[in-house]
C-alpha cells in the first residue's frame, strides 16, 4: 500500500472498503484523477486493483451476506402478518443498499484503476462488475439457510392478498365476516396500507430485479405459493358438476395470476418492453408451466370424484367436457383409465351390492364413458372389470331383461326406446376429400386396436344396449331370458296387457331381429286366441256353458314355440279333473283333431274358503289350491299319505303346505301330521302362534317361476354334447379344454357355445366323478 499520507488519504476517501467501512465519502473526479496518477508513479495500480477484489469478497462473506441471512432466521409470527412483511422488505432493501454501494466503488476502480493501465494477468475478465456479481450470487447461494423460504413466502403471501383485493372483485375474500379492518392488510379502515404495501412490493421486486437475484431468492416461493393459490381455486368447483369450470379457471389465472407475476418480474409494470424479449419469453414459459399445472390440478380434482360424476350424468356432462379438454392437454389417459377402473371396482364389485345397482352403475359409466370417448377405447378398458362381473352373477341376465322391459323408467329401457344407432354413411368422413374440416383432421392413434378403428371409422355412437348385451357376448341368451320372462308375466297376470308386451316386443325386435324373437310373436298371439276360445267355449251357443258354468278359463300355448316348463306335477282331486275333462271335450269339439295337455301347477285359482262360520275369498295357486280341497274333503293327513294323494314329492308339498300354516288353517300337531283347525279358540290360539311367521316367507316360496331359467335351458343344450366328449377322450385318452372346445365346434356345430361354457360342464364332470382334470387336461377315470 502507498507510503505517502496524501496517497493513503486519497485511497481511504475513495475506497473506504480498505478500512471495511460501507459507507462513502463524495469525491470528485480530479481526485480519483490524482490518486491514479500517483499509484501509476508508485506503481501501485495492480497492487491496488488486486487487493480491492480480495477486500470485497472478504466483506461480502464475512458482513453482508451474513447479515442479510441473519434477517431471515428470526422468530416469525404463526401466520402471515404485515410484520413478516416489513421485515422482508428491510432485509433486501439493506442488501440492495450494499449491492449499489459495491457497484459505486467499482465505478471508481474505473478510474483510478483503468483496464490499459492493468496487466492483463490481473485483469478480471470478461468485466469487474460480472466477477463481482458472480461472486455475490455464488457467496448468497453458499450460505443459503434452509428455512429462509418461509420469510419470502409470508412476504408474497401479504403481497398476493393486496394484490386480489385491490385489483379484482375480491371474490376469495367475500366470504369474511363484514368489520371496519382492511381484508387485505388487516388494518383499521382508517390505516389501511394497502397502497404502502403495493408500493414496497413493487420497490423490493426492482430492487432483487436490479441485483440479479429475483428468480433465485422467489422463484421457488412464488411458484409454490400460485400453486397453493391454483388448488384452493380448483376446490372451490368441487362438487358442482353441473357447470363448467375450465374457462373460468384460464381467465383467473392469465388475467389476474399472470399481471401479478408480470409486475413482480417487469419492475411494476404489466407493459413488456418490444425489445425486451428474454422477459417475454420468461413470461410465456410460466405461463405455460402453471396452465399445465392447472390442467392437470383440476383433472386429478375431476377424477376423484368420477364415480359421482357418472352416477349424476347428464347433469354431470359439464365436468365430464372439461375433463376431456384438460386431458388433451395433458398425458393423465393411463391414469385417469387405472383411477376410474379401481373406484368402479372398489365401490361397484362386491357382494354387497344387489346386481340391479351393479347394472346401474355400469350403463352409467357407458353412458358417461361413450359421452367422454367417442372410440369407446377407454370405456371398454374401464369397464372390463364390471363386465365380467356381471357375466360370473346369475340374476344378471335377468335384471337386464327386467330393465329393458320394467314398468319403472330406466337407463336401458331409455336407450332401447330410443331406437338403433343411425344409419352410417359408406365412406367415413376421414375419407372424404371435400370434408370442410379438413385442416383440424388427425391420424388414427397408432396404439389402437383395429375393432376400434373400425369403429371410428364407421361414425358410429356408442350403442348402451349393444354394450350390456355383450357381457355374454351372445343375443340368444338374452333373448331366452326375456321369452321366461314374457312366459311368466303372461302367466301369472289374469288380465295381461297384451299391447304393452307388443309395444315392448317390437322395440327388442329392432334391436335383435325378428327372427329370434319370433317365438314371443306367437305366444302373444296365443294370448289373444286363448281369450276368443274361452269366449266361444263358455258361450249360450257352444251348448258346454251349463256344464262348466265359467269356473275353468284356460290359457293355450303352443308348446314349441313356448319356454320349457318345469318339470314338475301334480294329481289333481277328482272335481278338478272332471271339469278339465270337460273343458277339453269342448275343445275338441271346437277345434277338430286337436286336444289338450294340462300344466296342471300353472296359472291362479280363485277358491271361496268358509272356516269356522267365516267365508273368505282367495286367489292361491293350483297346488295351495289342491291342498284345501283335500283338506275338506280328510280334516288330517300325513304327510306321506297326502303326497301320495298328490303326486307330489313331501319336500315339496311340505313348502305348499306352509301358506296354510301360515293362514292359521292348518296345523302340524306332531312330526309329519297336518290336521285342519276346526275350532274357534284353536284357530285364535294357531293364528297367534303363527303370526311371528312372515308371509312373504312363504310367498317367496310360490312365487317361483313355472318356466326353466334360460341357463337351465342352456345347460339342458349343452349337455347334448357329453356323448361326444365322451368319446373322445375314450379314443385320445386325454384332451385339455381348448382342444375339446376345438374339435366340438368341428364335428358338433349345430350350438353355438363358448368355451367358459364347455368348462363349466366339464367341471360339473368332475365333481360327479365322471372325469378327471390332472396336469391341466381332462380324461376319463380309470374303471
Amino acid at each position: 500500500m502507498p507510503n505517502d499520507a496524501e496517497t493513503q488519504r486519497l485511497l481511504d476517501k475513495g475506497f473506504p472498503v480498505f478500512k471495511n467501512e460501507l459507507k462513502a465519502e463524495p469525491i470528485t473526479v480530479e481526485e480519483l484523477e490524482q490518486l491514479h496518477q500517483r499509484l501509476k508513479t508508485n506503481e501501485l495500480l495492480s497492487k491496488v486493483y488486486e487487493s480491492f477484489f480480495a477486500k470485497i469478497e472478504n466483506i461480502l462473506q464475512h458482513v453482508v451476506v451474513p447479515q442479510f441471512w441473519s434477517r431471515f432466521r428470526s422468530k416469525l409470527p404463526q401466520e402471515p402478518s404485515r410484520d413478516s412483511f416489513i421485515q422482508y422488505q428491510h432485509a433486501v432493501k439493506e442488501l440492495y443498499d450494499r449491492f449499489a454501494f459495491f457497484r459505486r466503488q467499482l465505478k471508481r476502480l474505473e478510474t483510478v484503476c483503468p483496464a490499459k493501465d492493468v496487466p492483463f494477468v490481473y485483469r478480471k475478465l470478461p468485466s469487474e462488475v460480472v466477477v463481482f456479481c458472480n461472486h455475490f450470487h455464488t457467496t448468497l447461494h453458499a450460505q443459503l439457510p434452509d428455512d429462509f423460504n418461509e420469510l419470502v413466502y409470508r412476504f408474497y403471501f401479504v403481497a398476493f392478498r393486496v394484490f386480489i383485493y385491490s385489483h379484482s372483485d375480491g371474490e376469495e375474500y367475500m366470504d369474511v365476516a363484514e368489520s371496519n379492518r382492511c381484508i387485505a392488510c388487516d388494518m383499521t379502515a382508517g390505516d389501511c396500507q394497502c397502497q404502502a404495501i403495493a408500493d414496497a412490493f413493487t420497490s423490493t421486486n426492482r430492487y432483487l430485479s436490479m441485483m440479479g437475484i429475483l428468480e433465485e431468492i422467489a422463484g421457488y416461493t412464488l411458484n409454490l405459493l400460485i400453486q397453493e393459490r391454483i388448488d384452493a381455486k380448483v376446490d372451490e368447483t368441487k362438487e358442482n358438476y353441473a357447470t363448467s369450470h375450465v374457462e373460468s379457471l384460464e381467465q383467473w389465472l392469465n388475467t389476474v395470476v399472470m399481471e401479478w407475476l408480470t409486475r413482480i418480474y417487469n419492475k411494476g409494470s404489466l407493459q413488456i418492453h418490444p425489445h425486451h424479449t428474454a422477459l417475454q419469453r420468461h413470461i410465456a414459459q410460466m405461463q405455460s408451466k402453471l396452465l399445465f399445472y392447472m390442467y392437470d390440478k383440476y383433472a386429478n380434482t375431476i377424477v376423484d370424484q368420477f364415480f359421482q360424476i357418472i352416477i349424476n350424468f347428464p347433469m354431470s356432462q359439464s365436468a365430464v367436457d372439461d375433463l376431456k379438454l384438460c386431458l388433451s392437454k395433458i398425458n393423465l389417459k393411463r391414469c385417469f383409465v387405472t383411477t376410474v377402473r379401481d373406484m368402479l371396482r372398489e365401490r361397484l364389485l362386491h357382494p354387497g351390492v344387489d346386481t340391479p345397482d351393479i347394472l346401474t352403475g355400469y350403463v352409467a359409466a357407458l353412458k358417461t364413458l361413450a359421452h367422454f370417448d367417442s372410440s369407446t377405447v377407454l370405456l371398454r378398458s374401464i369397464t372390463r372389470p364390471i363386465k365380467e362381473y356381471l357375466r360370473n352373477r346369475t340374476e344378471t341376465v335377468r335384471c337386464v331383461v327386467t330393465s329393458f322391459t320394467g314398468d319403472g323408467t330406466s337407463d336401458l329401457a331409455e336407450e332401447l326406446a330410443k331406437g338403433e344407432t343411425e344409419p352410417v354413411s359408406k365412406t367415413s368422413s376421414s375419407d372424404k376429400l371435400d370434408d370442410p374440416d379438413w385442416k383440424n383432421w388427425q391420424p388414427d392413434p397408432v396404439n389402437m386396436a383395429p375393432a376400434a378403428l373400425k369403429f371410428i371409422a364407421s361414425n358410429k355412437r356408442a350403442d348402451i344396449i349393444s354394450m350390456v348385451v355383450d357381457i355374454y357376448g351372445s343375443k340368444e341368451i338374452f333373448v331366452n331370458e326375456y321369452r321366461n320372462l314374457l312366459a311368466e308375466r303372461l302367466l301369472s297376470q289374469a288380465e295381461c296387457s297384451v299391447e304393452r308386451e307388443v309395444k315392448h316386443l317390437e322395440l327388442l325386435k329392432s334391436r335383435f331381429g325378428e327372427s329370434l324373437l319370433h317365438s314371443c310373436d306367437v305366444m302373444l298371439k296365443d294370448i289373444t286366441e286363448s281369450k276368443r276360445i274361452n269366449t266361444h267355449i263358455l258361450s249360450p251357443d257352444s251348448g258346454t256353458a251349463e256344464e262348466l258354468s265359467g269356473q275353468v278359463s284356460a290359457l293355450i300355448v303352443s308348446s314349441q314355440f313356448w319356454p320349457t316348463f318345469r318339470k314338475e306335477t301334480m294329481e289333481l282331486p277328482t272335481s278338478i279333473k272332471e271339469m278339465f275333462e270337460k273343458y277339453t271335450k269342448a275343445y275338441e269339439s271346437y277345434k277338430v283333431n286337436r286336444t289338450l295337455q294340462w300344466t296342471p301347477l300353472n296359472g291362479k285359482v280363485t277358491i271361496e274358503l268358509e272356516h269356522n262360520g267365516k267365508v273368505q275369498e282367495m286367489q292361491v295357486t293350483p297346488a295351495q289350491a289342491a291342498i284345501a280341497i283335500h283338506f275338506s274333503e280328510q280334516p288330517q293327513w300325513e304327510l306321506d299319505c297326502l303326497s301320495q294323494k298328490m303326486n307330489m314329492p313331501p319336500i315339496v308339498l311340505r313348502k305348499r303346505i306352509v301358506f296354510w300354516q301360515s293362514q292359521g288353517l292348518i296345523r302340524e300337531t306332531k312330526e309329519n301330521l297336518f290336521v285342519l283347525i276346526d275350532k274357534s279358540t284353536e284357530s285364535d290360539v294357531s293364528a297367534d302362534a303363527m303370526q311371528a311367521q312372515p308371509n312373504d316367507v312363504c310367498e317367496e316360496e310360490e312365487a317361483e317361476s313355472a318356466m326353466e331359467s334360460a341357463s337351465d335351458q342352456r345347460e339342458e343344450e349343452l349337455q347334448v354334447f357329453w356323448s361326444y366328449i365322451e368319446a373322445m377322450l375314450t379314443n385320445l385318452d386325454s384332451l385339455p379344454l381348448d382342444r375339446i372346445h376345438q374339435m366340438l365346434k368341428m364335428f358338433a356345430s349345430q350350438v353355438d357355445f363358448t368355451q367358459d361354457e364347455l368348462k363349466h360342464i366339464l367341471q360339473r364332470k368332475v365333481r360327479e366323478h365322471k372325469l378327471v382334470y390332472a396336469g391341466g387336461v381332462y380324461q376319463l377315470p380309470k374303471s
